[in-house]
């Protein structure tokens, strides 16, 4: 099963090259069904693979010329501040043992996976969508960019997952970024709330297996530069509804997999 979770590794980059994004969201499952990660640690391990390999991406981005800082800053900075109260306030108050009902027993765990479940099908119905028409409008709406900036932190804090698929949205339609941009200027947020999420749990002392994670982190990141090369051929947008629908039918077996067996 590991050599099958490093496999795997190498399609969270090559979604994030080819694509720009949805890679991330494959990282909770590989490491927790393939690598046997508890989903609780997987979090953490998540925003370290995925800051890392979004961190090339978006220096590949900034050499074309793909990134917007003012506004990755309007939505990094409070995305980072929502992170920071999840990882360091509320998610370590969460009991192991939520509830029981009769001999059922709700875990921390089994919410993890079940609430990244729901998110990774709402993601796989926004890739399989066909695209809405860019904004053409030029004003920038900062305080609606920073409001969805805070939220999607939430996101990222409980789950460990970038996001991609809502700061991309987030980027068209209140910063009023190309596709291209949105694409690029995403990476550059992806990279800065995964990093700031994955120090505050050194501080409060997560264990992390570095050799593990630097591991699937190389992996990732040659899934990247693989990406990187195919986009310069490859149409992405192309790809993008069929690796909606696998992330579809992932999502599903998730919650059939943690309700069921």
């Amino acid at each position: 099963m590991e050599y099958l979770g490093f496999f795997a590794s190498i399609i969270i980059g090559i979604s994030l090259g080819l694509i720009g994004g949805g890679g991330s969201i494959l990282t909770i499952p590989i490491l927790v069904y393939l690598f046997k990660v508890n989903p609780d640690q997987a979090t953490s391990y998540s925003l370290f693979i995925v800051g890392l390999t979004a961190l090339f991406g978006s220096y590949s981005h900034y050499k074309m010329g793909n990134l917007k800082l003012k506004s990755a800053l309007y939505f990094a900075i409070p995305s980072v501040i929502s992170i920071l109260i999840i990882r360091e306030v509320i998610f370590p108050q969460i009991a192991s043992t939520l509830f029981s009902v009769a001999s059922y027993t709700v875990s921390k765990d089994f919410l993890i996976m079940i609430i990244f479940s729901i998110l990774m099908i709402t993601a796989a119905i926004s890739m399989i969508k066909k695209n809405q028409p860019e904004i053409t409008a030029s004003e920038t709406n900062y305080p609606q960019l920073s409001l969805i900036g805070f939220l999607v932190g939430i996101v990222t804090g409980f789950l460990g997952a970038g996001g991609g698929f809502l700061i991309i949205p987030a980027l068209l339609f209140f910063a009023k970024l190309p596709m291209k941009q949105a694409v690029g200027t995403s990476l550059l947020i992806i990279t800065i709330n995964s990093s700031i999420g994955f120090a505050g749990d050194l501080y409060i002392g997560t264990p992390i297996n570095y050799t593990f994670l630097l591991s699937v982190s190389a992996m990732a990141l040659i899934g990247m530069l693989v990406g990187s090369q195919l986009s310069k051929k490859i149409d992405g947008t192309k790809l993008k509804p069929l690796f909606g629908w696998f992330v579809l039918v992932m999502g599903f077996y998730i919650i059939a997999k943690e309700v069921l067996f």
